[in-house]
């Protein structure tokens, strides 16, 4: 014979629940399969209308009883084997329902489209953040047009460490929900800017170190001055414009409670204008001294 299983259109596994039970199910199982929430699918339309007949029969206490002695017989005991109930083209309920359970009066509860709730949705924004303003954290106030129109000032905390191009969410600042849903959230993602003279490359910091020619040649200690402090430094002799010194542990937080290291390029500067006392040494040295960078790079 024909047969349909309200309780699992429903999503149930038993008959033994209540009329609580079952608008729960109901209304979870309405929400899902609605009409507006799969525009186009036709499954989903034929979909809710087995969940509207399931409903209708199992809210009943008299249906609902003469229901169970079937599917207790049909389901559990399995006596008897069964096909699923067709529908006619354009009926709302099947031909098992009609045979059945045609008399039953229209239950008056439905979801209708002002009541199923829909989230809000998710607003995404960018802000920039100085890289010690990163480092160190802060709050900052930043200023955004709603949906409306209309100009809103949000208080953000830029947690210290902050990642470049993490994002802070803001629970409840998007878009509105409708018909109880949840008002979206607001995600600002941060964009660290190179703070003069330090830059960013994943969690190391890099910065420049000027020296004069007889500090590169002769060797130098000297303080460089990290983000957060100044931290002193030997310089060898020797050294060559363009090479990298590096500090390990003195660079950006990496968020798991440690830091990136600082990476000192050298840069040799050679003064633009000469005192009288410093061009003649530069001339006694040009005439004492074989060293000849061109010969270098030939070998």
């Amino acid at each position: 014979m024909i047969f349909k299983d309200y309780y699992k259109i429903l999503g149930l596994e038993t008959s033994r629940v209540s009329l609580e039970d079952i608008k729960l199910a109901y209304r979870a199982s309405a929400k899902k399969y609605h009409p507006d929430l799969n525009v186009g699918d036709n499954l989903a339309e034929e979909r809710i209308k087995d969940i509207n007949e399931a409903y209708r029969v199992l809210s009943n206490s008299s249906a609902k009883r003469r229901y169970d002695r079937m599917w207790n017989s049909h389901v559990l005991k399995k006596k008897k084997a069964f096909t699923e109930s067709g529908r006619k083209q354009g009926s709302i309920f099947s031909d098992f329902f009609y045979m059945f359970f045609g008399n039953i009066e229209p239950k008056q509860e439905n979801i209708s489209k002002k009541q199923i709730p829909v989230n809000g949705e998710n607003v995404e924004t960018e802000i920039k953040v100085a890289l010690a303003e990163g480092f160190f954290g802060l709050d900052k106030k930043i200023s955004l047009k709603t949906a409306n129109g209309k100009i809103k000032t949000f208080n953000v905390t830029v947690p210290e460490g902050i990642a470049n191009g993490e994002k802070i969410r803001l629970i409840g600042q998007g878009k509105p929900g409708e018909n109880g849903g949840r008002n979206g959230d607001l995600l600002i993602k941060v964009q660290l800017t190179d703070l003069g003279k330090f830059k960013l490359k994943g969690y190391d910091l890099y910065t420049d170190l000027l020296l004069n020619p007889w500090e590169a040649a002769l060797g130098t200690r000297t303080s460089v001055k990290s983000i957060d402090e100044e931290t002193q430094i030997y310089v060898p002799q020797g050294i060559q414009s363009g090479e990298k010194l590096r500090i390990t542990g003195k660079g950006y937080k990496d968020g798991k409670g440690g830091r990136g290291d600082l990476i000192i390029e050298v840069k040799v500067m050679v003064p633009k204008q000469l005192t009288e006392k410093e061009k003649d040494l530069f001339e006694k040295l040009k005439k004492i001294s074989k060293f000849n960078p061109r010969e270098m790079v030939k070998s």
